[in-house]
């Protein structure tokens, strides 16, 4: 899901808050947005649009067919992801991740990034913030899959082989294909990307 920069809250008598105080204290003014640090600047993102939630659902089918919400792993939602640097962290629409995650909490109720083995995040409004600011981030963390359903350019983007500031591999998937992730992930998993993107698609208001 996509985020924009916000304006840092201060504390009275001029003294700064920590990045994770004006997190705490967005999250209390802003109930049912998602605050992320992602390179050491806050970000908002509001709630979800019909077809960002209806397309989250959608995609979990595929994962939940193959057997990833049980055994050995688990397929979870807005779950928090430490990225360290020293504050920055990150909450993926949606993540496919070890089974014992909760022994994994690391700071901030957010989890080790090395329990993660795929995050998958949904376009909104500031795009760019999934497909550059969460590439690197996440690439950084070496999270070994990143799936992007970008709707701004009704394209599938799936990421591996994490680097420094980013992923060695990056392929790109227009409507017509079909694309296998890797199997890392724990599972065989086949993603329709005509239908991914049908079921994500933003919806005109209706006047």
């Amino acid at each position: 899901m996509s985020a924009a920069a916000v304006e840092r809250p201060y504390a009275p008598a001029h003294k700064p808050l920590t990045l994770l105080e004006q997190a705490d204290q967005l999250m209390e003014q802003l109930p049912g947005y998602r605050v992320e640090i992602l390179g050491g600047v806050l970000t908002v993102t509001p709630p979800s649009d019909p077809g960002h939630a209806f397309g989250l659902s959608c995609l979990r089918r595929p994962f939940v067919a193959a057997g990833l919400d049980g055994g050995d792993t688990a397929i979870l939602e807005g779950l928090g992801l430490w990225l360290g640097s020293p504050s920055d962290f990150a909450v993926p629409d949606l993540s496919v991740v070890d089974i014992d995650v909760r022994d994994h909490v690391v700071k901030y109720e957010c989890c080790d990034p090395a329990v993660f083995r795929m995050v998958l995040e949904i376009t909104s409004g500031n795009y760019t913030n999934d497909l550059r600011t969460k590439v690197a981030a996440y690439g950084a963390a070496k999270v070994p899959v990143y799936v992007i359903v970008d709707r701004k350019h009704e394209r599938l983007h799936v990421l591996t082989e994490p680097i420094e500031d980013g992923y060695g591999m990056h392929r790109i998937h227009v409507p017509g294909e079909k694309v296998t992730l890797p199997e890392s992930i724990g599972a065989e998993v086949t993603l329709d990307v005509t239908q991914i993107l049908d079921d994500s698609r933003r919806i005109t208001p209706r006047r």
